[in-house]
């Protein structure tokens, strides 16, 4: 009589799961977000920035997220953009008020960890100069 050992493959998905097959192992992962805090600043005004990005994207891309507050109608729902060695942030005005209905921020980055550019309302992005910081 032979004794056989059968050796079983674990496989592991990216969260460390077990999981039964190879192919469970390596399909494709739901989509990724986290929350990234940044805080424009014009000489007048500070926005406080909540965004969406999906971390495995370069550069990353803003998949949500809002302009909390220091803007009119706030809150600012995001609705597109990146963040990279430049920036790009669309937003629309959820809240009330008599407010623009748009806003555009553009930048390029600057270290240590900052951008510089310009924003403008309802389609315009360069009518004010703006700093942008990340925030902890």
């Amino acid at each position: 009589m032979s004794t056989e050992v059968h050796e079983r493959t674990t496989y592991l998905d990216p969260y460390g799961t077990r999981v039964e097959s190879r192919e469970q192992a390596f399909a494709e992962p739901e989509a990724v977000s986290t929350t990234v805090k940044l805080t424009l600043h014009n000489t007048a005004v500070t926005f406080e920035i909540e965004a969406q990005i999906n971390p495995n994207t370069y550069p990353f891309s803003l998949t949500g997220g809002q302009i909390t507050s220091g803007i009119c109608g706030a809150p600012w729902n995001i609705t597109g953009g990146f963040i990279g060695e430049d920036l790009l942030l669309q937003a629309n005005r959820a809240g009330e008020g008599p407010c623009a209905d748009s806003i555009i921020v553009v930048g390029e980055f600057v270290r240590p960890g900052a951008y510089r550019g310009t924003y403008g309302f309802n389609g315009a992005s360069s009518s004010f100069r703006h700093t942008t910081l990340y925030r902890g």
